[in-house]
């Protein structure tokens, strides 16, 4: 009776123990890093590109949006340019290098963000080159989305052939 009673208490402590057995594991996606938003994020350099997207009013024309992160908590870096990738063409308007404070963050939107032009719309996805000033380069796939919502008054860029300050295509009420 007593090897009885030492079995039934071994099977009651591995009925216990499997669901802390079966949790075993490593690289869950409630351990990786998610953000749920329309921007991309890239964490592959010393800075971190968070949220990219480029706000479209139109066709053709919008802009680049993010928040730069410095994961460098003694140098300051930059961004020395933004250009398309792989094969796209997009024109990047008024540039000038970005400046992160160490251990800083700097949000594009709160700049006026980087007006690009080129052949995409809202719904496509744009490759899209970053160069650092220490020589590294993210190259990433930013959303293009519509000028709305919480992105509403984002888009800057003026469109191609639009003067600045011509009124809007849309009729007042």
């Amino acid at each position: 009776m007593h090897l009885r009673r030492s079995t039934a208490l071994a099977l009651g402590a591995l009925l216990l123990a499997t669901p802390a057995l079966t949790a075993c594991g490593f690289n869950y996606a409630t351990d990786r890093d998610y953000t749920p938003a329309a921007g991309v994020n890239n964490r592959d350099a010393k800075v971190d590109v968070l949220g990219a997207v480029i706000v479209s009013k139109q066709d053709g024309s919008g802009t680049f949006i993010a928040s730069l992160s410095n994961n460098d908590q003694e140098h300051e870096a930059t961004v020395d340019s933004l250009a398309g990738a792989e094969g796209n063409t997009i024109q990047v308007g008024d540039f000038s290098a970005i400046t992160i404070p160490p251990g800083g963050l700097v949000n594009l939107a709160d700049k006026g963000g980087v007006p690009v032009s080129g052949d995409f719309k809202a719904g496509e996805f744009v490759p899209v080159t970053l160069s650092f000033g220490d020589g590294e380069r993210v190259v990433m796939k930013v959303p293009v989305v519509l000028d709305e919502g919480i992105y509403d008054g984002l888009d800057t860029s003026t469109p191609s052939g639009t003067p600045s300050g011509s009124p809007s295509a849309s009729p007042t009420e």
